[in-house]
């Protein structure tokens, strides 16, 4: 069944201005309060990524148990667990932490983990009941891989056969809510509206014999005589060192800064490229998929998508997964340019 976001929120939480997901917050809470999933359907710059998991916290249905939310990208989960961390003007590893490959920061009292989705996969060994965990979220469910569908069904699994109460909450920005309900034994679904500012979108064919990087490349320089710092998707980190030089070879204007943005990076450097640029100066910010959904970077009025993402393709011929670079899906192209329109 579909259930309306009624109901208004006129309080300021965690020092946070009210967002579109307030108004989804009463029936979030009353499908979990009368029963044990729900799928929340809310668009980019909703703000359900940094506010539903802290609201979540206060129910009475969760007692002391802890809250792990997934999310699928390393980057997304640090920067969710920071900003969390910053609206209850605490630090990373009180009351929220993540863990991530080769990275952890929690602490004794830490109630909400912010998590990649195998993390979810090694604490179902190490603890099948999932003992101290009340509610585990799925956020940006709809960019759907194996840890993910694995991690909610043996989730699932570990409800039906140990821990009837422990509740499921599956997010999503394109995911059909419906469908996954149907997963979820006929959940609820709750919508949410978005905020987002009107974006404009043109379309730059690449002429014949010019290299994709060098056509970004153009589109960089050309997108520069408009306001605001700018978000620029590549398929991989090739691509990326690629359009990094050529554009330091151009005359860029005075107080442009290009920096990278993808998994390799360590992470102060991907804590750099999502920080907002200092007064008076813009940022080119040259990135993977990973800056496509539960990012907010500061600043981006501009989004030059090249069209590309680099998925993983699994063999059965060699046995083996690699990696493919094809064409990016229409969901994921409106995600994209969703970036542009987040602050203004």
């Amino acid at each position: 069944m579909r259930a309306a976001a009624g109901g208004r929120v006129t309080s300021e939480m965690h020092g946070a201005a009210l967002l579109p997901i307030h108004e989804a917050l009463p029936a979030l809470r009353s499908a979990l309060t009368h029963g044990v999933s729900a799928v929340l359907e809310a668009p980019p710059g909703a703000g359900k990524t940094t506010v539903v998991p802290l609201e979540l916290l206060k129910e009475p249905w969760l007692g002391e148990r802890r809250i792990v939310m997934l999310e699928p990208r390393r980057v997304a989960a640090r920067a969710a667990a920071a900003r969390m961390a910053r609206l209850l003007g605490e630090s990373l590893g009180e009351t929220v932490g993540y863990r991530v490959r080769q990275d952890t920061v929690v602490g004794p009292k830490t109630r909400l983990e912010v998590v990649t989705e195998g993390v979810l996969t090694r604490m179902l060994q190490h603890d099948p009941g999932l003992t101290d965990i009340g509610l585990v979220i799925f956020d940006e469910f709809h960019e759907r891989s194996l840890h993910a569908d694995l991690g909610l069904a043996l989730t699932l699994e570990v409800r039906r056969l140990l821990r009837p109460d422990l509740r499921l909450l599956v997010m999503s920005a394109t995911l059909d809510g419906v469908t996954v309900a149907q997963l979820l034994d006929g959940a609820p679904v709750i919508v949410s509206a978005g905020r987002t500012h009107p974006v404009e979108t043109r379309h730059r064919p690449i002429r014949e014999g010019t290299r994709r990087e060098s056509a970004v490349a153009g589109v960089i320089r050309e997108a520069l005589d408009e306001a605001g710092d700018l978000l620029v998707f590549l398929p991989g980190a090739r691509e990326i060192r690629n359009v990094e030089r050529l554009l330091a070879a151009a005359a860029l204007p005075s107080g442009v800064r290009v920096v990278p943005l993808h998994g390799t990076l360590s992470a102060a450097l991907q804590d750099d490229a999502l920080a907002a640029a200092q007064p008076g100066r813009r940022k080119v910010v040259l990135a993977t998929a990973i800056a496509e959904t539960s990012l907010t970077i500061d600043g981006v009025r501009v989004v030059v998508d090249a069209g590309l993402m680099r998925v993983p393709r699994f063999s059965p011929r060699t046995g083996m997964t690699r990696l493919e670079t094809v064409r990016v899906t229409r969901a994921s192209a409106d995600q994209r340019r969703g970036r542009a329109g987040r602050q203004g």
